[in-house]
Protein backbone atom coordinates (compact mmCIF):
# COMPACT_ATOMS: atom_id res chain seq x y z
CA UNK A 1 0.00 0.00 0.00
CA UNK A 2 1.39 3.13 -1.11
CA UNK A 3 0.09 6.93 -0.86
CA UNK A 4 1.30 10.28 -0.82
CA UNK A 5 1.56 9.87 3.03
CA UNK A 6 2.06 6.40 4.02
CA UNK A 7 3.87 3.43 2.42
CA UNK A 8 3.55 -0.20 3.68
CA UNK A 9 5.42 -3.20 2.32
CA UNK A 10 4.66 -6.25 3.49
CA UNK A 11 6.42 -9.43 4.38
CA UNK A 12 6.35 -12.94 5.57
CA UNK A 13 8.97 -12.65 8.21
CA UNK A 14 7.86 -11.79 11.94
CA UNK A 15 9.03 -8.36 11.57
CA UNK A 16 7.46 -4.94 11.51
CA UNK A 17 9.81 -2.00 10.96
CA UNK A 18 8.56 1.30 12.05
CA UNK A 19 9.53 4.20 10.09
CA UNK A 20 7.92 7.70 11.91
CA UNK A 21 10.44 10.22 11.52
CA UNK A 22 12.37 9.69 8.16
CA UNK A 23 9.41 12.07 5.99
CA UNK A 24 10.14 15.47 5.35
CA UNK A 25 7.00 16.66 4.05
CA UNK A 26 4.72 19.16 5.02
CA UNK A 27 1.87 20.68 3.63
CA UNK A 28 1.98 23.97 2.05
CA UNK A 29 -0.50 26.00 4.16
CA UNK A 30 1.74 24.80 7.24
CA UNK A 31 4.66 25.26 6.01
CA UNK A 32 4.02 28.94 4.97
CA UNK A 33 3.15 29.36 8.81
CA UNK A 34 6.70 28.12 9.70
CA UNK A 35 9.79 30.14 10.76
CA UNK A 36 12.29 28.02 8.26
CA UNK A 37 11.86 25.50 6.32
CA UNK A 38 15.01 24.30 7.00
CA UNK A 39 14.11 24.38 10.85
CA UNK A 40 10.96 22.68 10.13
CA UNK A 41 13.06 19.41 8.72
CA UNK A 42 16.42 19.62 10.73
CA UNK A 43 14.86 16.76 13.03
CA UNK A 44 14.39 14.46 10.49
CA UNK A 45 15.58 10.83 11.34
CA UNK A 46 18.00 11.41 8.07
CA UNK A 47 18.41 8.68 5.84
CA UNK A 48 16.98 6.30 8.36
CA UNK A 49 14.94 4.59 5.56
CA UNK A 50 17.31 4.50 2.94
CA UNK A 51 19.71 2.77 5.64
CA UNK A 52 16.86 0.02 6.11
CA UNK A 53 16.36 -0.56 2.65
CA UNK A 54 17.84 -3.94 2.34
CA UNK A 55 14.96 -5.15 5.03
CA UNK A 56 12.53 -5.98 2.87
CA UNK A 57 15.10 -8.47 0.98
CA UNK A 58 14.87 -10.51 4.55
CA UNK A 59 11.32 -10.60 3.91
CA UNK A 60 10.46 -7.81 7.22
CA UNK A 61 7.23 -5.42 6.50
CA UNK A 62 7.74 -1.80 6.95
CA UNK A 63 5.27 0.71 7.54
CA UNK A 64 6.57 4.68 7.03
CA UNK A 65 5.60 8.17 6.80
CA UNK A 66 6.11 10.64 4.76
CA UNK A 67 5.12 13.59 6.84
CA UNK A 68 7.61 15.56 8.62
CA UNK A 69 7.73 15.29 12.63
CA UNK A 70 7.49 18.78 12.89
CA UNK A 71 4.01 18.42 11.39
CA UNK A 72 2.45 15.64 13.75
CA UNK A 73 4.91 13.05 15.99
CA UNK A 74 3.62 9.56 15.27
CA UNK A 75 5.80 8.22 18.14
CA UNK A 76 3.95 10.45 20.54
CA UNK A 77 1.40 10.06 22.85
CA UNK A 78 -1.66 11.26 21.36
CA UNK A 79 -3.26 12.53 24.16
CA UNK A 80 -0.26 15.07 24.16
CA UNK A 81 1.55 13.03 27.72
CA UNK A 82 5.13 13.14 27.87
CA UNK A 83 7.25 9.84 27.43
CA UNK A 84 10.00 11.39 29.24
CA UNK A 85 8.77 13.29 32.51
CA UNK A 86 10.74 16.03 33.68
CA UNK A 87 13.01 15.82 30.78
CA UNK A 88 13.13 18.30 28.47
CA UNK A 89 11.38 16.48 24.84
CA UNK A 90 9.02 17.21 21.39
CA UNK A 91 5.39 16.88 21.71
CA UNK A 92 3.25 15.60 19.53
CA UNK A 93 2.87 18.90 17.42
CA UNK A 94 6.31 20.35 17.69
CA UNK A 95 6.65 24.01 18.27
CA UNK A 96 10.72 23.66 18.42
CA UNK A 97 13.68 22.30 17.43
CA UNK A 98 16.09 19.69 19.40
CA UNK A 99 18.07 22.52 19.77
CA UNK A 100 15.05 24.52 20.92
CA UNK A 101 14.67 27.16 18.17
CA UNK A 102 10.86 27.78 17.47
CA UNK A 103 9.36 26.18 14.23
CA UNK A 104 6.88 29.16 13.50
CA UNK A 105 5.97 32.32 13.12
CA UNK A 106 4.37 34.28 16.28
CA UNK A 107 1.12 33.30 16.74
CA UNK A 108 1.08 30.93 13.64
CA UNK A 109 1.16 27.54 16.39
CA UNK A 110 -1.06 25.29 15.97
CA UNK A 111 -3.86 25.74 18.31
CA UNK A 112 -5.91 22.29 20.24
CA UNK A 113 -8.46 21.79 17.50
CA UNK A 114 -5.82 21.67 14.64
CA UNK A 115 -3.53 19.32 16.43
CA UNK A 116 -6.53 17.01 16.56
CA UNK A 117 -7.42 17.72 13.28
CA UNK A 118 -3.66 16.63 12.32
CA UNK A 119 -3.82 13.64 14.86
CA UNK A 120 -7.29 12.25 12.76
CA UNK A 121 -5.55 13.16 9.05
CA UNK A 122 -2.25 11.78 10.07
CA UNK A 123 -0.99 9.64 13.02
CA UNK A 124 -4.15 7.82 13.19
CA UNK A 125 -4.00 6.26 9.86
CA UNK A 126 -0.16 5.34 10.57
CA UNK A 127 -1.36 3.67 13.37
CA UNK A 128 -4.45 1.53 11.71
CA UNK A 129 -1.65 0.64 9.07
CA UNK A 130 0.60 -0.51 11.52
CA UNK A 131 -1.84 -2.24 13.44
CA UNK A 132 -3.11 -4.04 10.75
CA UNK A 133 0.01 -5.45 10.57
CA UNK A 134 0.94 -6.55 13.60
CA UNK A 135 -2.93 -8.75 13.02
CA UNK A 136 -1.74 -10.05 9.83
CA UNK A 137 1.90 -11.67 10.93
CA UNK A 138 0.50 -12.20 15.00
CA UNK A 139 -2.39 -14.42 13.45
CA UNK A 140 1.07 -16.38 12.37
CA UNK A 141 2.61 -16.57 15.53
CA UNK A 142 4.87 -14.34 17.99
CA UNK A 143 6.75 -11.13 15.91
CA UNK A 144 9.27 -7.82 16.82
CA UNK A 145 7.88 -4.51 16.32
CA UNK A 146 11.46 -2.97 15.36
CA UNK A 147 11.70 1.08 15.94
CA UNK A 148 14.44 2.37 13.51
CA UNK A 149 15.24 6.09 14.79
CA UNK A 150 18.68 8.23 15.05
CA UNK A 151 19.83 11.00 15.75
CA UNK A 152 22.54 13.98 15.96
CA UNK A 153 25.12 12.21 18.01
CA UNK A 154 24.92 15.88 20.26
CA UNK A 155 22.60 17.06 20.98
CA UNK A 156 23.05 19.41 24.07
CA UNK A 157 19.75 20.17 24.92
CA UNK A 158 18.36 16.72 25.19
CA UNK A 159 21.29 14.55 26.85
CA UNK A 160 25.02 15.62 27.90
CA UNK A 161 28.07 14.33 25.93
CA UNK A 162 28.28 12.62 23.01
CA UNK A 163 24.95 9.31 22.42
CA UNK A 164 26.29 5.74 22.52
CA UNK A 165 26.03 4.33 18.39
CA UNK A 166 23.75 1.98 19.56
CA UNK A 167 20.94 3.15 21.39
CA UNK A 168 18.21 0.56 22.15
CA UNK A 169 14.94 0.33 24.22
CA UNK A 170 12.59 -1.58 25.56
CA UNK A 171 11.14 0.64 28.52
CA UNK A 172 12.97 -0.98 30.98
CA UNK A 173 11.84 -4.90 29.96
CA UNK A 174 8.21 -3.78 29.74
CA UNK A 175 7.76 -4.36 25.75
CA UNK A 176 9.54 -7.34 25.38
CA UNK A 177 10.82 -10.84 26.23
CA UNK A 178 14.26 -9.82 27.77
CA UNK A 179 16.33 -12.65 25.54
CA UNK A 180 14.94 -10.26 22.67
CA UNK A 181 16.99 -7.16 24.41
CA UNK A 182 19.65 -9.33 25.09
CA UNK A 183 20.00 -10.75 21.15
CA UNK A 184 19.91 -7.39 20.10
CA UNK A 185 22.42 -6.06 22.72
CA UNK A 186 25.07 -9.01 21.84
CA UNK A 187 24.16 -8.36 17.90
CA UNK A 188 25.19 -4.39 18.74
CA UNK A 189 28.05 -5.61 20.82
CA UNK A 190 29.83 -7.38 17.52
CA UNK A 191 30.46 -4.11 16.07
CA UNK A 192 32.72 -3.20 19.09
CA UNK A 193 31.20 0.52 19.06
CA UNK A 194 29.46 1.75 21.94
CA UNK A 195 25.97 1.16 22.80
CA UNK A 196 23.49 1.22 25.46
CA UNK A 197 20.26 -0.30 26.92
CA UNK A 198 17.15 2.09 28.55
CA UNK A 199 19.80 5.01 28.29
CA UNK A 200 18.61 8.35 27.21
CA UNK A 201 16.15 6.49 24.75
CA UNK A 202 13.79 3.94 26.38
CA UNK A 203 11.19 3.34 23.56
CA UNK A 204 8.88 5.94 21.53
CA UNK A 205 5.02 5.37 21.98
CA UNK A 206 5.30 2.95 19.25
CA UNK A 207 7.44 0.38 21.64
CA UNK A 208 5.44 1.22 24.41
CA UNK A 209 1.91 1.05 23.17
CA UNK A 210 2.72 -2.08 20.79
CA UNK A 211 4.69 -3.90 23.15
CA UNK A 212 2.63 -6.51 24.95
CA UNK A 213 5.00 -9.72 25.14
CA UNK A 214 2.66 -11.77 27.26
CA UNK A 215 0.43 -12.24 23.78
CA UNK A 216 3.69 -12.36 21.11
CA UNK A 217 4.26 -8.66 20.07
CA UNK A 218 7.73 -8.01 21.32
CA UNK A 219 8.69 -4.37 20.69
CA UNK A 220 11.63 -2.63 20.57
CA UNK A 221 13.64 0.93 19.27
CA UNK A 222 16.85 1.47 17.61
CA UNK A 223 18.17 4.45 18.16
CA UNK A 224 21.29 5.27 15.93
CA UNK A 225 23.91 8.15 16.37
CA UNK A 226 24.15 9.79 13.19
CA UNK A 227 27.78 9.27 13.18
CA UNK A 228 27.82 5.77 12.43
CA UNK A 229 26.80 6.54 8.85
CA UNK A 230 26.86 9.85 7.83
CA UNK A 231 29.06 12.94 8.37
CA UNK A 232 28.21 15.31 11.24
CA UNK A 233 29.63 18.89 10.91
CA UNK A 234 32.49 19.81 13.05
CA UNK A 235 31.09 23.05 13.57
CA UNK A 236 27.16 24.18 14.54
CA UNK A 237 24.60 22.90 11.66
CA UNK A 238 23.57 25.23 8.87
CA UNK A 239 21.35 24.95 5.86
CA UNK A 240 24.59 24.74 4.05
CA UNK A 241 25.69 21.79 5.73
CA UNK A 242 22.85 19.75 7.47
CA UNK A 243 22.13 17.56 6.16
CA UNK A 244 24.85 15.77 4.44
CA UNK A 245 23.95 13.96 1.84
CA UNK A 246 23.63 10.14 1.96
CA UNK A 247 26.66 8.13 1.08
CA UNK A 248 26.07 4.56 -0.08
CA UNK A 249 29.81 3.57 0.60
CA UNK A 250 30.18 5.17 4.25
CA UNK A 251 26.86 3.67 4.87
CA UNK A 252 27.39 0.26 4.24
CA UNK A 253 29.76 -0.57 7.37
CA UNK A 254 26.29 0.18 9.17
CA UNK A 255 23.93 -1.79 7.22
CA UNK A 256 26.02 -5.34 8.13
CA UNK A 257 25.53 -4.11 11.53
CA UNK A 258 21.67 -3.61 11.32
CA UNK A 259 21.24 -6.86 8.78
CA UNK A 260 23.29 -8.97 11.75
CA UNK A 261 20.74 -7.00 14.38
CA UNK A 262 17.58 -7.45 12.66
CA UNK A 263 18.34 -11.17 11.85
CA UNK A 264 18.64 -11.74 15.40
CA UNK A 265 15.04 -10.09 15.55
CA UNK A 266 13.93 -12.86 13.26
CA UNK A 267 15.44 -15.86 15.05
CA UNK A 268 14.46 -14.49 18.26
CA UNK A 269 10.90 -14.32 16.92
CA UNK A 270 11.01 -17.94 15.05
CA UNK A 271 12.31 -19.58 17.77
CA UNK A 272 9.05 -18.33 20.30
CA UNK A 273 6.72 -19.97 17.75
Amino acid sequence: MTSDRLTVHEGAAPLIIGLPHTGTTIPAAIEARMSSPWLARKDADWWVDRLYDFARDMGATTVRTALSRSVIDVNRDPSGASLYPGQITTGLCPLETFDGEPLYRPGQAPDAAEIEERRAAWFDPYHAALQAQIDRLQAKGPLVVYDAHSIRSVAPRLFAGELPQFNIGDNDGATCAPQLTQAVEAACAVSGDSLVVNGRFKGGWTTRHYGRPQVGVHAIQMELADRGYMREPAEGLTPENWPSPYEPDRAETMRRHLRRILNACITFAESRT
